[in-house]
């Protein structure tokens, strides 16, 4: 073990599927290197400036904004506000001095790998997902490594700083052995009743939301229970519908904290095609059918979802056809025990469980 491991910044964010990974390899590194001081950059006012200190972790923010992608005033402010956030970033890396920075894509990994690779310092980028960010491809020129989740990226980066580590996943989400009947206390559903999980990422997903409200008495018809991750924004709306429905087969939430008792309790899994969503979906092995959200740069997550559908691991079903399809191709999957056992192994192929490993075996490589 290299002992030159003592200061580590971690930069990015903008999303869980940003600040999740960030978090699982900054553990990684104080599980091996208890002494090392390891400080995160983000961006003011995103998720990650809540997120971190509550994972136990300093953060500093850089004023960096992203462009609109409608015409509005706020872009007039983005060239000034890169130019101050590079100029934060040579303070604070010039203040730490670290071993290496590490960037998880978002626009404050930017600024700050810039600086530190002009700095001389190694740099190491994540890539979560089979179709990389904007930040990502840029930096990837002056990166000394690459861990990537997904095969044939060296269309966007140099194969030889390529190295697939998969995604870090939050252990004890995917740790669902022996939790099936703690989970159907939990959520107080029966054992005995097939059980979907359908999940729209931290925020919700209205697509999902809006198929399931319409069809919702098929499935309730069929005896089938559900446990319904629904998002804020949405839970005012949808709490009064369910209640209506007087049925005991739903249990409805804006966020469940309890992920692995959700993915314990689940036959078949709904769910957004995030790239964090999937590593955690590999690793569970459960059936899912994959809703790919359209509000996403590049439509990553089709690619995402693509990449498990090519190998018969998993059911696509596209955003626009949702509200006709996903319900009647859920029941069909429901009575289909075959292709549920198919779907099942296809997808624990391409699990990847010691991702945080593998990337920490790249961080000391560099800083060896």
């Amino acid at each position: 073990m290299p002992m030159s491991l003592k200061k580590v910044i971690i930069s990015g964010g903008g999303t869980g599927g940003h600040i999740f990974p960030a978090v699982a390899i900054a553990n990684k590194v104080k599980e091996n290197y208890p002494d090392a001081d390891i400080l995160f950059v983000g961006a003011e006012g995103k998720m990650e400036m809540e997120k971190v200190p509550k994972a136990g972790y300093e953060i500093v923010g850089l004023p960096i904004r992203g462009l609109q992608r409608k015409l509005t005033l706020k872009n007039f402010a983005v060239p000034f506000k890169l130019i101050a956030s590079l100029m934060k970033a040579k303070k604070i890396i010039k203040n730490f001095q670290p071993d290496i920075a590490i960037g998880v894509g978002g626009y404050a990994s930017a600024a700050t790998l810039r600086v530190a690779s002009k700095q001389k310092i190694p740099t190491l980028i994540q890539e979560q997902n089979s179709y990389p960010g904007i930040t990502n491809k840029w930096l990837a020129k002056r990166a000394k490594t690459i861990c990537v989740a997904y095969d044939h990226l060296e269309r966007f980066f140099p194969q030889e700083k390529i190295v697939k580590t998969g995604n870090p996943v939050r252990s004890e989400v995917v740790q669902i052995e022996g939790k099936r009947e703690e989970a159907f206390r939990h959520f107080g559903l029966d054992p005995n009743k097939k059980t979907i999980l359908v999940i729209g990422g931290s925020l919700g997903a209205r697509t999902l939301n809006e198929s399931f409200k319409k069809d919702i008495q098929q499935l309730l018809e069929k005896d089938i229970q559900l446990i319904w991750q629904c998002g804020k924004i949405y839970l005012t709306n949808l709490k009064p519908e369910v209640e209506q429905l007087n049925t005991d087969l739903i249990y409805l939430s804006d966020f469940i904290y309890k992920m692995d008792l959700a993915y314990a309790a689940a036959d078949v899994i709904v769910s957004r095609a995030g790239a964090l969503s999937v590593s955690e979906l590999c690793l569970v092995g459960k059936p899912a059918i994959l809703v790919p959200s359209p509000n996403v740069s590049e439509d990553h997550q089709t690619k995402n979802a693509m990449a498990l559908v090519n190998e018969e691991a998993a059911v696509l079903v596209k955003d626009v056809e949702s509200r006709e399809k996903l319900i009647p191709i859920i029941l069909e999957v429901m009575e289909n025990n075959e292709h549920r056992q198919k779907l099942s192994e296809e997808i624990l192929k391409l699990g990847i469980a010691d991702a945080s490993d593998r990337i920490l075996k790249e961080i000391e490589k560099l800083t060896n």
